[in-house]
C-alpha cells in the first residue's frame, strides 16, 4: 500500500507549507499512470494527519488522465487502457507520455 507513503510525502510538505494556519483541504493531481487508489488515499490520510496540524482536512483529488502524442503522426490522443500505450490515431507504440504521471500538491485550502 503505497499510498500511506504518498500520505506522509504530503504531510512534509503541507505541515511546514501550512505555518500555523488551520488548513481545511489540499488539493492534489494524481495521474492515472501513478496507479493510486484514491479511496485508500484519502483513508491513509485521516491516519496520517492525525494528533498533527492537518488533522481534519480533506484531501481534493483531482484525477489526471493519461495523454501521448505521437511522434510518428504527431497526434495527441488519450490512453484508454493502462498498460497500452499507443497513439488512438495510427496505433503506433512511439509516444511521449505527456500527462498521466503526475502527483503534485497544487494547494491548499485555509479555514477563514
Amino acid at each position: 500500500m503505497h499510498e500511506l507513503s504518498l500520505c506522509r510525502a504530503i504531510l512534509k510538505i503541507a505541515g511546514p507549507a501550512a505555518a500555523g494556519r488551520q488548513i481545511s483541504q489540499i488539493f492534489i493531481d494524481v495521474g492515472t499512470m501513478r496507479q493510486v487508489i484514491p479511496q485508500t488515499l484519502v483513508y491513509c490520510w485521516g491516519f496520517v494527519a492525525k494528533d498533527t496540524s492537518l488533522e481534519g482536512s480533506e484531501l481534493v483529488i483531482n484525477h489526471v488522465p493519461t495523454t501521448v502524442k505521437c511522434r510518428e503522426c504527431n497526434v495527441t490522443s488519450p490512453v484508454t487502457q493502462i498498460p497500452l500505450l499507443l497513439c488512438q490515431e495510427c496505433k503506433s507504440g512511439n509516444v511521449e507520455v505527456l500527462t498521466g504521471e503526475e502527483f503534485l500538491l497544487r494547494s491548499m485550502e485555509t479555514v477563514d
